[in-house]
């Protein structure tokens, strides 16, 4: 065997192998990458043992449309109005409202007078005690309403008053350049999602009587902790 002939010999191992491993690492990641494609739907259908049990994957799925279409991530600016909302939740008013009914305990119903987007004293208690129950969640979800006493156009102005007037007493309140970065507004008119005289037994800022149109003038409030 002449001396090309053996080289070529002991060069072909030395090939092999490097190529082999290669291919082992591409296979690799490829596995890893394949693994890490799933959609935002299947990750947030992933709940931590310590979250609460109102975080069921559908709601998580919804505070990340919501805190993305909503300003909370990235920078796509904050409040959402009707329309979007739609788009955003992509449920039927009942299916909407029926997700958050597990935060029962947790969210607070802030009422407002008719035709009026100021925050009356009780209000103001309500959103500070709401603001207060933090307890190291991230997001703090506005959700305001209107009752459909007007026109839908006018409606829909005050319910987007109604959710500016509870971010704005936070900033006057605490005086921290952060919470804009914290609080999601979703203002829904009298379009979408109108709530049932049932949310008259939630925490709400007022004791007196109330009707369906009554809890619609309003603004649902409440801290989420699910993690998305």
């Amino acid at each position: 065997m002449n001396e090309i002939a053996r080289r070529g010999i002991v060069a072909v191992p030395a090939l092999f192998v490097p190529l082999v491993m290669v291919a082992s690492w591409l296979g690799a990641a490829e596995s890893r990458l394949n693994a890490a494609d799933y959609s935002a739907e299947e990750e947030v259908a992933i709940a931590s043992v310590s979250e609460d049990a109102y975080c069921t994957p559908k709601l998580k799925a919804i505070v990340r449309r919501v805190a993305t279409a909503c300003g909370l991530v990235g920078a796509s600016g904050r409040g959402c109005q009707p329309a979007v909302a739609k788009n955003v939740a992509q449920l039927t008013d009942d299916e909407f409202n029926a997700l958050f009914r597990p935060l029962e305990k947790r969210a607070h119903i802030v009422q407002f007078d008719a035709d009026s987007v100021d925050l009356d004293p009780s209000g103001v208690r309500t959103v500070e005690t709401a603001w207060a129950a933090q307890q190291g969640a991230s997001f703090f979800f506005v959700v305001a309403r209107a009752s459909p006493d007007g026109k839908t156009e006018h409606n829909e102005k005050l319910s987007a008053g109604r959710a500016r007037s509870v971010l704005s007493h936070l900033e006057q309140k605490f005086r921290d350049p952060d919470i804009a970065k914290q609080v999601g507004l979703l203002w829904l008119g009298e379009d979408f999602a109108q709530l049932g005289e049932e949310f008259c037994g939630w925490q709400r800022s007022r004791v007196d009587d109330c009707t369906e149109k009554e809890i619609n003038r309003s603004a649902f409030v409440a801290w989420i902790d699910c993690a998305i």
